[in-house]
């Protein structure tokens, strides 16, 4: 009771907004008005994980080798984005308050609606650990947040899988990728990742959590960094996925 109460009254003073169409949200609605979730534009790429848009994007791309030590080769298996994103697009609001207007609950709350929805498909099952991809500390700094970070934290709310921040180090920023053609995002982001800490990789399924995937170099680029230590696999989740 008390806490319902705090928060009807903290809504009271400062109303929360819908980050699509900017409407009044409920006590019981976070981030997302009830119309505006119910026509955000799903992917569904979760239903079939293994073979799907995003999916193909990592096939080949992510390596398949790491036998010489006799352990499990490295393997790319599920990805999945929650919603499709167009620039411009209303649903595109919701990674413009995460990522560039400082509303670092609208990331953790989408992780936890994006975990809320593909939880029944099997989609997290048998995932040891999360690996947000991670920013520079300056690039950290000046946003005051990893807009990644958070996501993971809502996603490991709901499933329990634990967040791992320490394995893998961004050495650089090299610009953003938005206005990027593809041969050069691939070399933008080719040496930008380090592993700093294999033995917390090592005989785990990891699954990498970022914002938005277009080509997939980001996110290719940080999995051939995990793919060094042994006997790890790797799946992909991301909010939204580039409409083409």
């Amino acid at each position: 009771m008390k806490a319902s109460f705090l928060t009807r009254l903290f809504d009271l003073i400062a109303p929360r907004t819908c980050s699509v169409c900017g409407g009044r949200l409920s006590v019981n609605e976070s981030v997302l008005c009830a119309t505006c979730h119910l026509h955000l534009p799903l992917t569904h790429f979760w239903l079939s994980p293994y073979d799907n848009q995003m999916a193909r994007l990592f096939w080949g791309q992510i390596p398949l080798a790491g036998g010489e030590t006799g352990q499990r080769p490295n393997s790319m298996e599920r990805a999945a984005a929650l919603f499709f994103y167009e620039s411009h697009a209303q649903p595109s609001k919701i990674i413009y308050d995460l990522k560039y207007h400082g509303h670092r609950n609208v990331a953790e709350d989408m992780g936890r609606i994006a975990a809320q929805t593909m939880a029944s498909s099997g989609f997290f099952d048998g995932i040891d650990l999360i690996v947000p991809v991670p920013l520079t500390r300056r690039r950290q700094w000046s946003r005051g947040y990893n807009q990644s970070r958070e996501i993971a934290k809502g996603v490991s709310q709901v499933t329990g899988i634990p967040v791992e921040n320490g394995i893998v180090k961004r050495t650089a920023f090299t610009g953003s990728q938005t206005r990027r053609h593809a041969w050069d995002r691939a070399q933008n982001v080719e040496s930008v990742f380090k592993l700093v800490a294999p033995q917390k990789a090592e005989h785990r399924h990891i699954l990498i959590i970022d914002d938005v995937v277009t080509t997939g170099a980001t996110v290719t680029s940080c999995a051939r960094q995990l793919c060094q230590a042994d006997d790890v696999r790797i799946s992909i989740l991301s909010l939204c996925f580039t409409k083409r």
